[in-house]
């Protein structure tokens, strides 16, 4: 009359923990990657010359120029 109670089965947690510790070691892999590149351009960064700020000012006035939408477009 009564059912004997129903084995779990261990395979479904197994394969959730080893999917949850794969994106776990990729998400760390791509976070110290991120990291280091961060460092690594900080330590290297150019010095700015009087040359290099005016060609980045002029390089800023282009995008925003070129951000601009054209005319008879709705607005």
């Amino acid at each position: 009359m009564n059912k004997p109670p129903r084995k779990k089965n261990p395979t479904l947690g197994i394969a959730v923990f080893i999917v949850v510790a794969v994106l776990l070691v990729i998400a760390t892999l791509f976070y110290n990657a991120i990291k280091e590149k961060r460092e690594f351009d900080s330590n290297n960064a150019p010095a700015v010359s009087i040359s290099s700020g005016a060609a980045a000012a002029t390089a800023t006035s282009a995008a925003t120029t070129a951000v601009k939408p054209a005319s008879g477009t709705a607005q």
